[in-house]
């Protein structure tokens, strides 16, 4: 009975040691799981695709990879309609979107964000022999062109006896535009800004004053423990001075953090 209650004390203290391994390797596993970020890549500076290239760039796609690297994990970027990030969080089907977010009142009940990082605001933009339109006063009863489920979307929805037409993408807004379907895009200041030293610079120009200043989080599901880590390697890269070379990157050579 003594050399049985031996073998089966050997055979109890084995199964312990591989069931301890299985939780190490377990726990191993999901420190080093990718972070999967969600993004609608039409909105330059922050987010896009240059053309011909697969690989996604902007200020937001450099600044989640730099908090992933901080964080010690991978990040995997995917593709998706801007409408569809939250619910893609609130499903599982990816852990941070990513996408120029303006931290609002009504989003927050369905998400959690992520300290500001970016502090923008909406602008109005027409082509460049509109002289009509000053600002956003003169929009109303005119058509404008919004991304869909953009605070820009909200401000025009607000111009009294305008016609507003929503379209899945930024490129397609100023699309739209150049082809004289509308006669104001209303869109984050930056993103405009950019599009007007790119495709628009000879075509289009912003008028009015900048409006609705708002600031750009990254967005977690409700429950997710995540968001506090987000912060934490935030912190530490705007200590660090890497969000400070990550912003002047995107922005200017004389361009302040954002804060």
């Amino acid at each position: 009975m003594k050399k049985i209650s031996a073998v089966m004390c050997v055979l109890a203290a084995l199964m312990l040691a591989v069931a301890g391994c299985g939780s190490d390797t377990k726990q191993a596993a999901n420190d080093q799981k990718a972070i999967k970020v969600g993004t609608e890549p039409t909105f330059a500076p922050f987010e896009f695709q240059e053309k011909d290239s697969k690989e996604f760039a902007g200020f937001d796609m450099d600044l989640a990879r730099a908090i992933g690297k901080q964080l010690g994990k991978k990040v995997e970027i995917q593709n998706m309609g801007f409408d569809a990030l939250i619910p893609a969080l609130n499903s599982g089907n990816i852990d941070v979107a990513a996408a120029g977010m303006s931290i609002t009142d009504e989003r927050k009940k369905a998400v959690t964000f992520s300290d500001p990082y970016y502090t923008s605001g909406l602008v109005v933009v027409v082509t460049k022999d509109n002289n009509e339109v000053k600002g956003v006063k003169d929009l109303e009863g005119k058509k404008i062109a919004v991304q869909i489920g953009t605070t820009g979307a909200d401000k025009a929805a607000k111009v009294p006896g305008a016609k507003v037409t929503s379209f899945n993408t930024n490129a397609e807004v100023f699309l739209e535009l150049e082809n004289k379907g509308v006669d104001a895009v209303i869109i984050d200041r930056p993103v405009a800004q950019y599009y007007l030293t790119k495709e628009g610079k000879e075509k289009d120009k912003i008028v009015g004053d900048t409006m609705d200043a708002e600031s750009y989080g990254f967005a977690f599901k409700k429950d997710s423990k995540l968001a506090a880590d987000f912060n934490k390697a935030l912190a530490e890269l705007k200590k660090n001075g890497e969000y400070d070379k990550i912003y002047t990157k995107w922005f200017g050579k004389d361009a302040k953090a954002a804060k």
